[in-house]
């Protein structure tokens, strides 16, 4: 994993501190960016093709990423859709890399070793894999072996529906095999999509019996059941469209706030509107379960980040 400037480690600090004066998550720490919403797939429990728009220019993905760079956030994720379907992907790699966060990177394309991964590795900091029946690419845990020789940290992502928590045996024991970590996320439930919700408690137990089967091999942070059942949503990772505004306070409600490529994040984020937006989540009697927002609170204790993080620096 590359060093990042120290400015980026303060920004983030300073963000931190001021939402424990705030007492809220004012501040994101993650940002998600959906490069496009064209994808191979189309995944029942998915809804990102049902609210597709054209890929915005190169130009305005890079004020976005300039952008995210001026805010404390401290990870962002390239997703999609597909991001490997944008022909200018290398070069949003290449400018995302001189920005004060680091990178992750969530493909599922069924041909990604036909993709000159090896140069793209040198940008990305995080490869998450997402593999899973919904996207009918299980063949790529096949390619885990020849990926794990990237120089990046190699993650596999999947998704659980209620007939898929007993195929989580062979998905982590593959990736224990192969120096994979493995991040497990239900399948939350979105409008526009089919309900595919898997029952929380059965797959907490199958969670934790495989977390003692293969020790860090799982970073799904352990605090994410128990924000579930509180139903503890949190702002403190955010989702960027592809049309490049702020999903706020969640994309799951499907509200949005400023357009990123002109108007500064944290600056907004201190605006009445985004104090009302957060209010509006607290209110949410929802509780789909999705996954960065009810997990994302845990890594502001020491000891959850050890514990989803320590997978990660096992496998350096």
């Amino acid at each position: 994993m590359r060093i990042i400037p120290p400015t980026a480690y303060l920004s983030t600090l300073k963000g931190l501190c001021r939402n424990l004066w705030a007492r809220e998550p004012v501040y994101p720490f993650y940002a998600s960016l959906k490069l496009t919403s064209r994808c191979h797939f189309g995944c029942p429990f998915c809804n990102v093709k049902k609210d597709a728009c054209p890929d915005l220019p190169t130009a305005d993905i890079k004020a976005i990423l300039r952008n995210l760079s001026r805010s404390p956030v401290l990870m962002t994720s390239f997703e999609g859709g597909e991001p490997l379907l944008r022909e200018d992907i290398e070069e949003l790699l290449k400018y995302a890399k001189q920005c004060k966060f680091y990178l992750l990177f969530t493909t599922s394309a069924k041909n990604l070793l036909s993709h000159p991964m090896d140069r793209y590795a040198q940008y990305i900091d995080f490869l998450h894999v997402s593999i899973d029946e919904g996207h009918d690419n299980l063949a790529l845990f096949d390619s885990l072996g020849e990926l794990s020789k990237l120089p990046l940290g190699l993650s596999v992502q999947t998704v659980v529906t209620p007939d898929t928590i007993t195929a989580l045996d062979d998905k982590v024991k593959i990736c224990h095999e192969k120096n994979a970590n493995i991040v497990i996320i239900p399948a939350a439930v979105m409008d526009n999509a089919k309900d595919c919700f898997p029952d929380m408690d059965r797959l907490e137990r199958k969670i934790n019996s495989l977390r003692k089967t293969y020790p860090n091999t799982i970073h799904t942070p352990a605090g994410f059941f128990s924000a579930y059942r509180k139903g503890k949503c949190s702002s403190a990772s955010v989702i960027i469209a592809p049309d490049g505004r702020l999903y706020y306070p969640c994309h799951i409600l499907g509200q949005k706030g400023p357009d990123l490529r002109t108007t500064g994040l944290s600056q907004w984020l201190r605006s009445n509107e985004a104090a009302k937006m957060r209010q509006t989540m607290k209110q949410c009697k929802r509780n789909c379960g999705w996954y960065q927002y009810y997990a994302i609170d845990s890594y502001t204790s020491a000891a959850s980040v050890a514990d989803a993080l320590r997978p990660a620096l096992k496998s350096k």
